[in-house]
């Protein structure tokens, strides 16, 4: 396993993050694909193995059953000094009108209920999942500056939104003494490349970490293009995402079936060698639903494309509508 610092911080993460979105009871939420406790702690164990120390998961991932379920394995599998937990807050967890959102009273109540379905004490990093246009830049900003200060969290970060509400929240932190942001966590990946237009090239100036979700399109780079699985038949928000751009993202797919092919490698070892040949890419946050997938994982820590696979892969992208904001 390879190591990095995340952002401006002295943290020390993996340059592999378990996504654990797969982890919670399929029948809670919105993820009938997810995998139940006794199929989820193998994996689980296997990512501690293999020298990941990186967990990210979200207080509305399988309506807070991933927090609990990688809480209780991380209790038995991992130190907590040795590992880095980051969740999320903004969706909606209950009914009434203060049951999501980035209120400071969302964020104080919803950071609770968070460390105890992890059964921590704080997480390593706290993030904004979406940005709330309902509730003053202002109030959010300060209401995670306590969170930190009352150390249940020791840095926060943020998710998918525009390069300028970030600026913003960033600027608004400093002007008050606030605590800023360390991390940004964009959807990037072969499929969808429009955030190298502006958040990308704000995070390098920034000294920003960079966690970047679907590096696969959710699934979408990990196989034969059009080879379906219940996952992609059963994911909603994934099929939002790419369903403007099908006739282009099949021609990327197809590019990176050649370089695939002519290295000797899967797809889903090129799709996250590429991606980690980024500038700025801290840590791609990777989906494991099978033993196998972490082992593409690790061999595209030491796969290394040359500039002309690079452009290869590239070259037939497209300008994509901005999605996944929502």
């Amino acid at each position: 396993m390879e190591y990095t610092r995340l952002g401006p911080t002295g943290l020390v993460v993996s340059r592999l993050c378990l996504g654990c979105m797969t982890y919670g009871v399929p029948d809670r939420g919105n993820h009938p694909w997810t995998l139940d406790e006794t199929a989820s702690r193998p994996l689980i164990r296997q990512a501690v193995e293999l020298g990941i120390n990186f967990f990210d998961t979200a207080n509305v991932y399988s309506d807070g059953t991933s927090e609990e379920i990688v809480g209780r394995a991380l209790r038995e599998f991992a130190r907590r000094d040795e590992i880095v937990v980051a969740t999320k807050v903004h969706g909606r967890m209950r009914e009434g009108p203060n049951g999501g959102g980035l209120s400071r009273k969302a964020i104080l109540h919803e950071v609770d209920a968070s460390l105890s379905r992890l059964g921590m004490d704080f997480v390593d990093l706290y993030q904004i999942h979406r940005w709330d246009p309902a509730t003053p830049i202002e109030e959010t900003m300060e209401a995670l500056h306590d969170v930190v200060k009352a150390g249940k969290a020791r840095h926060i970060g943020a998710s998918s939104m525009h390069a300028w509400q970030f600026a913003k929240a960033q600027h608004v932190a400093e002007r008050h003494g606030w605590t800023r942001f360390v991390s940004m966590q964009p959807e990037l990946n072969l499929l969808y490349r429009e955030e190298e237009r502006e958040m990308l090239p704000l995070c390098r100036d920034q000294g920003i970490g960079v966690i970047p979700w679907s590096p696969l399109a959710r699934g979408r780079l990990a196989r034969p293009w059009g080879e379906h699985t219940p996952r992609i038949q059963t994911d909603t928000f994934g099929a939002r995402l790419f369903a403007r751009t099908e006739a282009n993202d099949r021609q990327v797919a197809q590019a990176l079936a050649a370089v695939a092919g002519a290295r000797g490698a899967t797809r889903a070892q090129v799709a996250l060698a590429w991606l980690l040949a980024q500038p700025g890419v801290t840590a791609p946050i990777i989906g494991a639903s099978k033993p196998a997938h972490f082992d593409d994982a690790a061999a595209a820590l030491s796969l290394q494309l040359d500039a002309e696979e690079l452009a290869q892969l590239e070259a037939p992208y497209q300008p994509h509508p901005v999605v996944g904001f929502e």
